[in-house]
């Protein structure tokens, strides 16, 4: 039995962590295994790239470098993680994949498309997303909630929230981009909405997929 895995994009601020734990928590009502992990992270490897990759201090660090990163965590990541749980059966709840790094590296820095979607096959070993959960965020807004959070906290914003404004734009036109061009697994979600609106939102696209994916049992087997 194949499990359903759920990945949540968006730009900085946007609050797809907080509607990922949210899913998360509805679902362990239920009596089914929930697996929730990020990306980059979620292993002993990847948490250590995510280091590097977020650290202010690797601000000098390459378009290509910051590429194979990701991919390596990435690659990582299934392996270790999403793969053997999507094997038992498990929901996988992942903030971030592939998505992300089309929209940053490849909208945002300009990198490829082509090479990167060949990149993500590689360390994906061909695994896509049965829905991704996209929540769109104006970039001055997300920023400025990053600002705002990181200052309750005191801490510094990391490398990428550090980027420019046009960077961050650019970004966003990208996950739009996916999205148009896979309207069925990208679900486009106001991030603007009121958190229980978003939440509500989140859940009526999770049952969508799995009354999908019930139908699609029954004509295999009918």
């Amino acid at each position: 039995m194949s499990g359903l895995f759920i990945t949540f994009e968006g730009g900085e601020g946007s609050g797809k962590t907080t509607q990922l734990r949210l899913l998360a928590r509805r679902l362990r009502a239920f009596p089914e295994e929930v697996i929730e992990t990020r990306d980059p992270g979620g292993t002993t490897i990847g948490k250590e790239i995510r280091r590097l990759l977020l650290s202010r201090e690797s601000a000098p660090m390459s378009e290509a470098a910051e590429l194979l990163l990701y991919e390596a965590s990435r690659a990582q990541l299934v392996r270790e993680v999403i793969g053997p749980a999507l094997a038992r059966g498990a929901v996988v709840l992942s903030d971030r994949f592939t998505d992300s790094t089309l929209a940053y590296q490849g909208y945002g820095r300009g990198l490829d498309l082509d090479l990167i979607l060949r990149l993500n096959q590689l360390a994906t070993a061909g695994l896509r997303p049965d829905l991704t959960v996209l929540l769109d965020v104006d970039p001055r807004v997300g920023l400025d909630r990053c600002a705002g959070a990181a200052s309750a906290q005191a801490i510094a914003r990391d490398r990428i929230e550090q980027e420019p404004l046009a960077f961050h734009q650019r970004t966003r036109e990208g996950y739009l981009a996916l999205a148009r061009q896979e309207p069925g697994r990208i679900r486009v979600i106001d991030a603007a909405l009121g958190l229980t609106e978003i939440e509500t939102a989140v859940w009526n696209e999770f049952v969508r997929l799995r009354q999908s994916r019930f139908t699609d049992q029954l004509s295999v087997h009918g």
